[in-house]
């Protein structure tokens, strides 16, 4: 299993849990180190609201909305089509993050739910006083997007897919996760 696997699992098992859930438990389900838990925490925390840390361990109040990450990668021509083909599907934009080499991970709140968030959006980067996040990275970019159910985050990955926007991990990418693992 790689760690975005372990991830999304790790979040699956506290959205479902009505009992805090333990670093240590999720270590041995996992066969992992605890640490490597509280890593995965602090990257799902940073991306997922509602999640609490406890002194009996994590629990989730949040939506029970399903959500995932995707990577992908397009120029600036291509960003409408990009948020629009996600929320046409049913899928939320919560953020957009990149994966630096140097600077590690960066990422911000968006919140696009609809066409009219769409629309705005691209109104704002339009300006020319700013640029999307992906070009920090030739176009690279992670969206994490919530839908109600995995069936239309499904419906989201095909049609990225479909679409050509949609971006296999990078060698260094995998090699990281590895060493995270």
């Amino acid at each position: 299993m790689n760690v975005e696997d372990r991830r999304n699992e790790i979040l699956n098992i506290l959205k479902n849990s009505d009992e805090p859930v333990s670093a240590k438990e999720l270590a041995v389900r996992f066969g992992v180190s605890r640490q490597v838990i509280v890593q995965d925490m602090a990257v799902i925390r940073a991306s997922t609201d509602g999640i609490v840390s406890t002194y009996q361990g994590y629990v989730f109040h949040g939506s029970k909305a399903c959500s995932r990450e995707f990577k992908v990668c397009h120029d600036d021509r291509r960003a409408e089509q990009e948020l629009s083909a996600i929320v046409d599907c049913g899928g939320r934009v919560k953020n957009v993050s990149i994966s630096h080499r140097i600077y590690g991970r960066i990422t911000a709140e968006l919140d696009i739910a609809s066409q009219q968030d769409v629309k705005e959006f691209m109104e704002q980067i339009s300006t020319g006083k700013s640029s999307l996040l992906g070009n920090a990275t030739s176009g690279y970019h992670y969206h994490l997007v919530e839908a109600a159910n995995e069936e239309r985050l499904d419906l989201v990955e095909k049609r990225l897919s479909e679409a050509g926007i949609l971006a296999p991990l990078s060698q260094w990418e995998i090699e990281t996760s590895k060493d995270k693992a």
